[in-house]
This record gives structure tokens, C-alpha cells and sequence, in this order.
């Protein structure tokens, strides 16, 4: 794992600015993403050049650093990520060589990124790249065709951020490498800003500047310096839909079942290869403690396992984590805060997450990531069983719930959904709590009153795809970004692409491909690599992907449960009640925070002078929320915890 960074810079003049320095100023601002040597290589004659920050994991000499040339000279690559498969790979280049009656292949050391450079040259960029299993975002040079390609892993773990500022193509990991160069101007996009207040987040390919872009998950793009033009040529070169669209496999659940274990365990072995001390997260819920099992079952001495605690028992798990540690004879740490220890974090996510972003479990992610770096230098995690296991409650009841509403006129069901809305969360919070002895265990989640205002949006919408949307969408008033207009996100776009889908699997399809990438994936990379760790995620193989998506639905959903394959293969490693139990989100309670701890913070940042002297909200409708929330009338953590993320970046 790494940082990089770079540039062309077109009809380059030494007198404009020096490109080693400039790409020096932009690669230290990713310190922390490698803080183990960084590198910087030029073609001034082209005016180009690259830098590298590198955190040591897989040859650790001076072998392994980059920028690197591939052996034959053509190519010149700086790289970030994991190549999962390169022993594979190396084996395959070896053999095939000799096949061609070649000179051997001088290997310098026994890193990925000289094989992915072998492959490169051997293969060419797409069919290696194709061929590459793992986490990565690169940069690659052709000197013979004087062409610059830009790289995205599958599924968007690595990230990837581009553009063309005044003649000078920059890239890098992360926003702030760009804002570091001379040229930088950093424009504020309103109709990103739109799609952010949408989200609480900004979805590929967009970003909150408007002359730069991340690169889509699965993509390459390259630009060429024999073309006049700034145009980039973009092609995916892999895509879930040929898996979505064919017809499922018709298989029993225990072919299924030995199946998927085979496979996940086979992605958890080639992620566990590392020079460096390896761990991984738990939180005792299904999908971490199925990575530990498998790890444990791969290992020959028990793994390092790590889990955070909070003293509130409504978003605690260490006890369940300890117990699934404690079974499977793991190396166990858990780790208690407190809430002062988690506000702390608050004045540094601006800086961490370069751009606008409001997902409240970046605090626990970024504390759990502290800690664990204490101790290990890799973390694997239980991130992407969720979206191809079926493992969002919206997946559970969605459909039904819509199956039987949508007979009732629409008058009607509205009328529902506003007497559903009137009591506020915390009065059905109270209901619930007291009525509790009386229920079924499925009818008692966390947070029951929030779920229930989902539900009443659900009950109010005009189609099925419209629930989905009705519950992933926040401020969706057209005049709420002051100057924006709207214009068609990722999300919408699925919406027209997948309508033949089922509803449980559209919602699965449309998350794997928007929600995963642009919320889940990036809070994490940036929470790990800001303290130096990598997180590696064996659910994201594509190869386990396409065989999960290659199943029919009711092998992830059966008998009103979730991840029902996952939960097959755990029961053979964990007993069944030491895990079966609600879902319980990874989150701090920011809605009593807002109107305690954080309320004077936060009500600075809400002013009604400072929202209209920036003029990108319309303060009328923030301030009705906020009124709302801090009375207890309405729980609006969410709403309001996108705005305040966007006014604290704004006013950094």
C-alpha cells in the first residue's frame, strides 16, 4: 500500500516551475499513506513526471521502490495496492518464456509491481491488467507511444483522483497531492456539492472540484502527448454485468455452500501473503468472524485479532468479538473509548478525507485503525459480505413490504407513512424499549424508531426502484445547493440499467456499484492509510464476486435471514448462538452527541450568518432541521451530519 502521484505538464518550460520539486510537494502530502521511502523519477525533455510514497509490505529492500522500469525500458510505472495473484503471475511469465524459447526472466527482487511490469510488457496493459487479482491503483508511462494510462481496481478499493489544470495533467491517491502544485486552482463543483448533500457522499466519477475526476472502479483511462487535444480515452475492462444478467446457477446449497467456503478461503490465503506483522478486524458479527475462522483454519499460530468498545451498549460489539476471539484461540486486543476520545477525531476528518463526507462510522474506523497499527501493519476486514451476501436489513424487508403496500391506493398509503412520522424516533425508541419483553426477537433492532421513519418513506413511494431511492436520498430539494443544477449520478443511471432485475438484487447491484466504492471503501482507505495500515478485504475477490452473483437469491436470503451461505459455512467453525443476532451498525451516537457534547460546535457551523455568507445552502431548510433535532422532535443526524462535514471542510 502507497501513495503516488504525478504530472505532464504540456510544452514544458524549466522557467514555469521544476517538476522534481513540484511532484516532491505533492507526493509528502501523502506521507502517511507510505511512510517507508519515497521516489521521485522525471523525463524532463516530456515534462513528466512521477513520485511514490511506499509502505513496505512485499519486498522490503530497495529492490521493491518506486517509480520502477520495467526490464526492457518501455514502461515506467508508479503504483499503489496489492497484486494478490503475482506469484501465480510469476509462475505464468517463467513458463511461458521458456515456451518461446526466451532468455530466462532476470528477476531484480521479488516484489508484485516488477511483475506487474513483466505482465505488462508481455501481455499488454489490458490483457494484464485482466489478468491482475487484488487492490490497486497505478500510473503507467509508455515511452514508445508516449502515453499515459491511468488504472482502477474492480471493485474501487484503491483510489484514483485525475485532471487537467491550466496544461498540466495531475493524479494522484488523494485530493490534497493535487491541491499541492503550483497550478492547483480548486473550483467548488455545486452540482457535486448536490450529489454530496444527496449521498453523504460524492459519487464517481465526480469530485467537489470541478476540473477533476476519480476514476470508475474497472477502468482504464489514457491520455497520449501525440494527441492535440485533453481529451481521455476511458474503457472498462471489467464489468459485473455479464455475471448479473445471465441466469443463475442451478445448484444444491451444499454444492453452493463448499463452494463459496472454497473460494473465500483461497482469496483469505493470498491476502495473509506479507513481509510485515498481519491481523485483522472483529467486531464478532458474521462477516469478520468468518475471515477469522478461515484465518485461524489457514494459520499455524493464532492470528492477532482487534476490536473497539464503546462504554454505550447500544453501539458496543467487544463482548460478542471476545467471545468468537476467545473460540477460535486468536491473539485478541480490544481496544475501549470514549466519546471525547472519538470527538477528538472529528477536527481531522476534513484533512483526512480531502473533499466532503459524512458517513459518522469514519470515527470508529479511523480509531480502530490507530490502534490496530500499534500491532500489525496489515488488517483484513469483513467489508463487501454486506452487498453480495444480501446483508442490508433494507434487503430483508424491502421487498416485502412493498409487496404488500403497493395494492393499498397511494392516497392511502401516504396517510400511513405521515402517522408512521409523527411520533418522533426516540418516542418509538421509548415504545419499543418498554413493549420489548412482550416481541420476538426479529421485531427488536437498534435504533427501531429510525427504521420505522425508513419505513415510512417506503410506504409513501410510487414504484419499488423509488423505495430503494427513497431510502438511500437525503436532501433531494432541487434549490437546496444554491446555483446547482441536477445532473444524473451512478445511481440514477443503475436505476435505468437494471430494471429488469429483481428489487432484493437491483438494491444489491446498485450498492455494489455506487454505495460500496464511493462510502464504504473510502472511509476506509482513508481511515487506515492515514495512520500507515493496510486493509485488505478477501469478500472483494472478483472471482468470489461473480460466484456469489452467479447464485440464486434465496441461497443469500432465506427464512427472513441474511448472508444465509455465510451463515452456513460460520456454524461449521463458531456455534450458531455465539453469532446469530440483530445487525448492529458500526457507528457512535451522533444523534445524542449533536445535542450534547457537539452542539456548540455544531451549532457555529449551522449559524444563520455564516451558512448565508458562504451562499451554498439554503439556510431556511438547514435551520428548520436543526431546530428540529436539537428539541428531540426529529432524529436528523444524518441530514445534518452531511452539512456540517461539508461546512467544516469549507471553513478549513
Amino acid at each position: 500500500m502507497c501513495g503516488i502521484a504525478g504530472q505532464i505538464v504540456k510544452n514544458y518550460r524549466s522557467s514555469d516551475f521544476n517538476l522534481i520539486s513540484s511532484t516532491t510537494d505533492m507526493i509528502n502530502k501523502l506521507n502517511h499513506r507510505g511512510p517507508d521511502d519515497m521516489n521521485v523519477w522525471q523525463d524532463e525533455s516530456l515534462g513528466i513526471c512521477f513520485g511514490h510514497k511506499r509502505l513496505s509490505i512485499i519486498d522490503l529492500s530497495s529492490k521493491g521502490r518506486q517509480p520502477m522500469c520495467s526490464a526492457d525500458g518501455r514502461y515506467v510505472i508508479t503504483f499503489n495496492g496489492e497484486i494478490y495473484n503475482y506469484l501465480e503471475l510469476k509462475r505464468e511469465l517463467e513458463n511461458s518464456n521458456q515456451n518461446i524459447l526466451s532468455k530466462p526472466i532476470q528477476w531484480k527482487g521479488y516484489s508484485d509491481t516488477e511483475v506487474m511490469l513483466e505482465a505488462i510488457s508481455r501481455w499488454g496493459v489490458y490483457g494484464a491488467t485482466k489478468r491482475f487479482t487484488g487492490m490497486f491503483s497505478f500510473a503507467l508511462w509508455d515511452r514508445s507511444e508516449k502515453r499515459l494510462y491511468l488504472v482502477r481496481d474492480r471493485i474501487g478499493e484503491k483510489p484514483l483522483y485525475y485532471g487537467w489544470v491550466d496544461g498540466v495533467l495531475l493524479f494522484g491517491s488523494e485530493l490534497k497531492a493535487l491541491c499541492a502544485h503550483p497550478k492547483w486552482k480548486g473550483e467548488i463543483d455545486r452540482d457535486s456539492l448536490a450529489l454530496f448533500m444527496k449521498f453523504n457522499y460524492i459519487p464517481a466519477p465526480y469530485t467537489i472540484y470541478k476540473q477533476i475526476r476519480k476514476l470508475e472502479p474497472g477502468c482504464i483511462t489514457h491520455v497520449s502527448l501525440m494527441d492535440k487535444h485533453e481529451e481521455f480515452n476511458c474503457k472498462r475492462y471489467w464489468s459485473i454485468d455479464n455475471t448479473v444478467n445471465q441466469s443463475r446457477l442451478n445448484i444444491d446449497e451444499v454444492t453452493a455452500v463448499n463452494k463459496i467456503e472454497s473460494a473465500l478461503s483461497k482469496s483469505i490465503e493470498r491476502q495473509m501473503i506479507a513481509d510485515v506483522p498481519l491481523g485483522a478486524f472483529l467486531s464478532g458479527g458474521i462477516d469478520s468472524s468468518l475471515i477469522v475462522a478461515l484465518m485461524q483454519n489457514l494459520s499455524t499460530k493464532p492470528i492477532q485479532t482487534f476490536t473497539v468498545g464503546f462504554h454505550d451498549d447500544s453501539y458496543n460489539e467487544a463482548n460478542y468479538a471476545a467471545n468468537v476471539a476467545r473460540h477460535l484461540g486468536t491473539e485478541h486486543k480490544e481496544f475501549y473509548v470514549t466519546a471525547q476520545d472519538a470527538i477528538d477525531v472529528i477536527p481531522m476528518l476534513p484533512n483526512m478525507y480531502d473533499e466532503p463526507f459524512a458517513d459518522s462510522s469514519q470515527i470508529p474506523t479511523y480509531l480502530i485503525s490507530k490502534l490496530t497499527r500499534d500491532h500489525v501493519t496489515v488488517s483484513l476486514s469483513g467489508d463487501g459480505a454486506d452487498e453480495f451476501f444480501g446483508g442490508y436489513n433494507r434487503y430483508l424487508w424491502g421487498k416485502n413490504i412493498w409487496d404488500r403496500i403497493k395494492i393499498f391506493p397511494l392516497p392511502l398509503r401516504k396517510l400511513i407513512a405521515d402517522l408512521i412520522k409523527s411520533p418522533s424516533p426516540q418516542t418509538w425508541d421509548n415504545l419499543f424499549s418498554v413493549l420489548g419483553r412482550f416481541l420476538p426477537n426479529k421485531y427488536l433492532h437498534q435504533s427501531m424508531g429510525n427504521k420505522l421513519h425508513k419505513l415510512s418513506k417506503i410506504v409513501g413511494a410510487t414504484s419499488a426502484n423509488n423505495v430503494f431511492f427513497e431510502l438511500i436520498s437525503l436532501w433531494c430539494n432541487d434549490d437546496f445547493v444554491i446555483g446547482s443544477k441536477r445532473i444524473s449520478s451512478k445511481e440514477t443511471d443503475l436505476l435505468k440499467k437494471y430494471n429488469n432485475l429483481d428489487f432484493t438484487e437491483f438494491m444489491m447491484c446498485v450498492d455494489m456499484q455506487s454505495y460500496l466504492p464511493d462510502d464504504i471503501l473510502t472511509k476506509v482507505d482513508r481511515a487506515t492509510m492515514s495512520v500507515g495500515l493496510e486493509s485488505r478485504a478477501p469478500y472483494l475477490d472478483h472471482e468470489l464476486i461473480e460466484l456469489a452473483w452467479s447464485l440464486p437469491l434465496d441461497m443469500k436470503i432465506k427464512n427472513g435471514k441474511s448472508k444465509w451461505l455465510l451463515r452456513k459455512i460460520l456454524h461449521k467453525y463458531i456455534p450458531k448462538e455465539m453469532i446469530e443476532r440483530p445487525k448492529m451498525g458500526f457507528g457512535v451516537p451522533m444523534d445524542s452527541w449533536l445535542r450534547g457534547p457537539l452542539r456548540d460546535w455544531a451549532e457555529d457551523l449551522l449559524s444563520e450568518s455564516k451558512l448565508k455568507s458562504d451562499g451554498y445552502l439554503k439556510t431556511s431548510l438547514v435551520r428548520e432541521k436543526w431546530d428540529d433535532h436539537i428539541s428531540g422532535k426529529r432524529n436528523w443526524q444524518y441530514h445534518l451530519w452531511g452539512v456540517l462535514m461539508f461546512q467544516a471542510w469549507l471553513h478549513r
